[in-house]
């Protein structure tokens, strides 16, 4: 059975259920009951209308689910009167459901939930598998998601409504950048879900997200040591690059800038294919990416950007050009204390740079970083223990 061409049904079945009459909560339900009975019957008896077959047996457990509901026999009377639209009705309800699940009524952490399980058609448990969360605390997350869009479409939003493109992008990149855990791959996922979108919706930015998430990805195999150690880009074997996700990103993002509609993910991904272009680290177009961060401080002026824009600068114009831009930001920003780190040891002050990378492991967000900064530290010491 294939379980991508399942998942990526689920969004167009439950916007017919919605437009049948079923609110959100129900008909996402409805859905998820209909793929547990689609994994138990389709490997020895596959439809040849998978769709079809979808929304026929969650209409059916709609309706199943609205007559044990006494108090919704009105209802139930009302939905089944109207015929609604057909199992192969061509309009895909896709993009509005991720419009719907990326509402700024939810927290990022809701949206990003609800996303996965009304889009991604993941399961709750492999949701908290991924996210190290028990899954009834994800279940309730998601029933108070499901609640919150269900009251949004009680209030007359609809379907048909155009949505926020820049809220579903920062949603899906949220995705993205939880990677691998569990039995999930968030980030493949959504790679799917972004080809998803762009497929439904024709603009540069949701190109730029694709096209970003496909240039980092090709990098995965080589960013880990076999130990589990993380390895820096300008140290990784390029030989395990992707060059085919490499190519198609650079292909994706070439159309995106064409159309003259810059917005910070096709900046992000330019960043990412000059990385990618440069046949070693040390032949890397520095002077070009500090012109694209420049070009994304003018569109975000977000004190992230500004400290990676220092080690851009650092590296095209020598690390104390990087410092004093560095001197300039928060150094309660994450990773500012490893970045000055590897600006003052390139600068030459191992003794400096190990200080400041043992400040860096206490800040590191998880521990695979953690125990990277510690190693730089230990270096650094053991350098200049053998200088003394």
């Amino acid at each position: 059975m294939d379980d991508v061409l399942l998942r990526s049904l689920v969004p167009s079945v439950i916007g017919i259920l919605v437009r049948r009459g079923a609110d959100f909560a129900a008909a996402e339900d409805a859905v998820q009951d209909a793929l547990v009975e689609a994994v138990r019957v389709w490997p020895a008896d596959p439809p040849r209308d998978p769709k079809g077959w979808l929304v026929t047996v969650a209409w059916r457990k709609h309706l199943d689910m609205v007559r044990a509901e006494a108090s919704r026999r009105g209802r139930e009377a009302r939905v089944e009167r109207e015929p609604g639209p057909g199992p192969g009705e061509a309009t895909d309800d896709t993009l509005q459901l991720y419009f719907l699940c990326a509402h700024p009524s939810l927290t990022s952490s809701s949206a990003v939930a609800l996303t996965l399980r009304a889009v991604g058609g993941l399961t709750t448990r492999q949701i908290a598998q991924a996210y190290l969360v028990p899954e009834a605390t994800m279940a309730q997350r998601i029933s108070r998601a499901k609640r919150t869009v269900s009251a949004q479409l009680a209030q007359g939003v609809r379907l048909d409504r155009p949505g926020d493109v820049a809220t579903v992008l920062r949603v899906l990149y949220l995705v993205f950048n939880e990677g691998y855990s569990g039995d999930v791959d968030l980030a493949a996922e959504a790679i799917r879900l972004t080809r998803q979108l762009a497929a439904a919706v024709d603009h540069p930015e949701v190109a730029g997200l694709l096209a970003l998430m496909l240039l980092h990805h090709a990098r995965r195999d080589a960013r880990t040591a076999p130990d589990g150690a993380l390895v820096p880009l300008a140290e990784q074997d390029r030989g395990r690059w992707d060059t085919g996700a490499i190519a198609e990103g650079v292909e994706i993002l070439q159309v995106a800038l064409a159309r003259d509609r810059l917005g910070e993910f096709q900046a992000q991904a330019a960043v990412a294919a000059l990385h990618a272009d440069a046949p070693a680290a040390e032949e890397t177009d520095w002077v070009q990416i500090v012109e694209w961060y420049d070009e994304l401080v003018r569109l975000t002026d977000s004190p992230v950007v500004r400290l990676n824009r220092a080690v851009a600068v650092g590296e095209a114009d020598g690390p104390r050009a990087g410092l004093a831009e560095l001197a300039a930001l928060d150094d309660a920003l994450p990773r500012h204390a490893a970045v000055a780190a590897y600006l003052h040891e390139r600068d030459g002050d191992p003794a400096r740079a190990a200080a400041l990378y043992a400040e860096a492991a206490l800040r590191a967000p998880n521990l695979a970083e953690r125990d990277h900064l510690t190693r730089q530290a230990a270096r650094l010491n053991a350098r200049t223990a053998r200088s003394t």
